[in-house]
């Protein structure tokens, strides 16, 4: 088989397709273009820097961008825009949290009250997501841990000691920052059920009775809120008590309605739009009983309510037909259902002749009604004293006042917002024994925990949906919720085991293949030295890695000589370069130095047979010495020579017949050299 001496020429095509094969190009490129990215991105500077500092910049407000930037070692600076820009955002940003901490001030507090029920479900679901992170923090310490012992293993044969040190306490601070929190979390979740307190956990026969429901407008959520429609809804879903607004018009009859002004809950635009942002009470009964109260529950874009059901066709028909009640319409209902009432008396405006005596008014409106006086929870504070010595069958309803002043007015029971009364005393009230009343409860969660918490009823806009709960959501016993704690703790704790001691065997089997690859090629390496040392005179059949041929070629002595050649006849196989197509070719003239063997190249054959052994006198040498370097070559020239090859492995020895035929193809090409000298000498 015959092979090639040529070079790799820079810029040839093989030098291009070992560049498109190379993976470490392409890593070097790839992170080129993402330090770059990221080093834009954070200063507005496009070129990269080649060298590395690993200290802090003086700026660290971007923090994604800065962390990046550190740990590929790269010093921080931030440019002067960035700064202005971070600044501006850290300043929106506090305003918006201030202004949703302001808006959402109720919601908050809903939010941190709802971890009184869901409290032991986030903690079974955290130790869930706490397995599941384990695997990957199992990976990443496992594999810091193995970077560690190499680190480690390289400082013993490694001069540069106090670099190794600071990359060993940089991987350790890494291992700490994500092992320490993943520990601290997951001891807490295992012990967290030690401080929670849930009313929802307790044993059933320690389970209050359902709390009973007011309607809250009624049933504003199957009918226009504060119509009779509404009232009549609430009725039939088992409502306890009905709840209203009154206002007081300006011919002093008391009607049902929450807003100051008419424009949301009725036609008034349509009727009167002048008038539409006046006040309630400055209108006549005789025009407020014209005005539609239910075309714009029917009509409306927008549901009232989010989970608000579609209204039959009869219902739809009924709703657009409403009008504005009066107060005696609902003490009608109630007197004739048995249905509690309590509702909100708002104070006339100023040049409203009811301005101070409205209550008095109201109380004998009410008692010209001929309802039983206890079916009526006079909620208004003021003029209270009036109040129990004309009406001492009401039942006064107070808020959320000290127990002090409850029993001073002789108050035995509170209307309150259920986001105060839960961070206000509710154990206190309720050793008082006062019923307490909680207001407007609509979700299924919120009234499972009034429930649990044996409340006694609620004002609700959802009355549909709580009057179908049997039992409270989220409820569990403390001995199931002892038997789930220890039994998702054991769980967990042996499968995180089992997913870091996982981990550990597969990087200990990766080391130990690695291991067991150096050290076969240690022993390799070891026996070829001794090899070497014993056959030293031989040549090797294989030829090196830099030079693909024998070491008589020419192209090592011509490297500027292209890889394009043609093949010329005769017994050496010369290779020939071809000429250039350029109109003025250039000179090539480089000094040919003398061709030796070296001591390494030539194989002795086996001693037992005779071999072919050239000899070189002194005259000879003389003469290479002095003619070979004055040879001058033109184009075209002698680019490489090819020389027959055997195809056997190196580890094989070579036979008699190919040394011979090798060192004999080696004479002739110097003998037909030296002849070709001579003869242009003479010439």
């Amino acid at each position: 088989m015959l092979k090639k001496a040529n070079r790799i020429e820079p810029g040839s095509q093989q030098e291009r397709s070992l560049k498109k094969h190379n993976p470490w190009i392409i890593c070097t490129c790839s992170r080129q273009c993402y330090i770059t990215l990221i080093t834009g991105c954070y200063t507005c500077e496009w070129q990269i820097k080649q060298e590395k500092k690993s200290r802090p910049g003086p700026c660290c407000c971007s923090w994604v961008l800065a962390f990046l930037l550190v740990w590929e070692g790269y010093e921080l600076y931030l440019h002067w825009c960035h700064k202005i820009l971070i600044l501006l955002m850290i300043l929106l940003c506090s305003f918006v949290l201030w202004i949703l901490c302001q808006l959402w001030q109720e919601r908050w507090l809903t939010a941190g009250l709802s971890l009184q029920i869901f409290a032991p479900y986030m903690h079974l679901s955290g130790i869930t997501v706490m397995v599941i992170l384990s695997w990957p923090v199992a990976f990443y310490l496992i594999h810091l841990e193995e970077e560690v012992r190499m680190r480690r293993y390289k400082m013993m044969y490694d001069r540069e000691t106090a670099k190794g040190c600071n990359i060993l306490t940089k991987l350790r601070a890494l291992q700490v920052a994500i092992g320490l929190p993943f520990f601290l979390i997951l001891l807490c979740l295992y012990i967290v059920p030690l401080g929670i307190h849930s009313p929802c956990i307790q044993e059933e026969d320690k389970l209050g009775p359902k709390p009973d429901f007011f309607g809250h407008r009624g049933a504003p959520m199957l009918g226009p809120e504060n119509t009779m429609m509404s009232f009549e809804k609430a009725v039939e879903q088992g409502a306890y008590g009905l709840e209203s607004d009154v206002q007081l018009s300006y011919d002093q009859v008391p009607f049902l309605m929450h807003d100051n002004d008419l424009r949301r809950t009725t036609n008034i635009r349509n009727v009167q739009p002048n008038a539409s942002i006046i006040h309630s009470s400055f209108f006549l009964w005789s025009f407020l009983s014209t005005l539609n109260a239910g075309k714009w529950f029917v009509q409306s874009q927008f549901k009232p309510f989010y989970h608000m059901k579609p209204l039959s066709r009869a219902d739809r028909e009924k709703a657009e037909n409403q009008r504005i009640p009066k107060l005696t319409d609902l003490l009608e209902l109630a007197q004739k259902e048995k249905k509690f009432v309590i509702f909100d008396l708002n104070t006339p405006p100023r040049k409203h002749p009811l301005r101070h005596t409205y209550i008095r008014h109201v109380v004998s409106v009410i008692l010209a009604s001929k309802i039983e006086q206890h079916l009526i929870f006079w909620l208004p504070s003021f003029d209270r004293q009036y109040v129990q010595s004309r009406a001492p069958g009401f039942q006064q309803v107070g808020q959320l006042f000290s127990i002090e002043r409850l029993t001073k007015e002789n108050i035995s029971r509170i209307n309150v917002d259920y986001k105060r009364l839960f961070y206000k005393g509710l154990k206190d009230y309720k050793a008082a024994n006062i019923n307490i009343n909680l207001y407007v409860v609509n979700e299924p969660w919120l009234y499972s925990l009034a429930w649990c918490s044996r409340i006694h009823s609620v004002t609700t806009d959802n009355i549909q949906t709580l009057s179908q709960l049997n039992h409270p959501y989220f409820f569990m016993t403390p001995g199931y919720y002892m038997f789930m704690w220890l039994l998702m703790d054991s769980v967990s704790a042996v499968l995180i085991f089992a997913i870091f001691y996982f981990h550990w065997w597969r990087e200990s089997k990766k080391e130990m293949f690695n291991n067991s690859i150096h050290t076969d090629l240690r022993s390799l390496s070891l026996q070829q030295r001794e090899h070497g040392s014993q056959d030293s005179t031989n040549l090797p059949i294989k030829p090196s890695f830099r030079v693909l041929g024998n070491p008589w070629a020419l192209s090592a002595f011509y490297p500027a000589l292209t890889k394009s050649t043609k093949k010329q006849p005769g017994s050496c196989h010369f290779l020939v370069v071809p000429k250039k197509k350029s109109s003025e070719p250039e000179q090539v003239k480089e000094t040919i130095k003398p061709l030796r063997p070296s001591k390494d190249d030539v194989r002795q054959p086996p001693p037992t047979e005779k071999t072919f052994e050239p000899t070189w006198d002194a005259p000879r040498e003389a003469t290479l010495e002095t003619a070979l370097p004055s040879l001058k070559v033109n184009k075209p020239t002698i680019s490489s020579l090819e020389v027959a090859q055997s195809k056997t492995e190196p580890e094989k020895t070579s036979t008699f017949e190919s040394s011979q035929q090798y060192s004999f193809s080696v004479f002739s090409t110097i003998s037909s050299m030296f002849s070709y000298e001579l003869t242009s000498k003479k010439n």
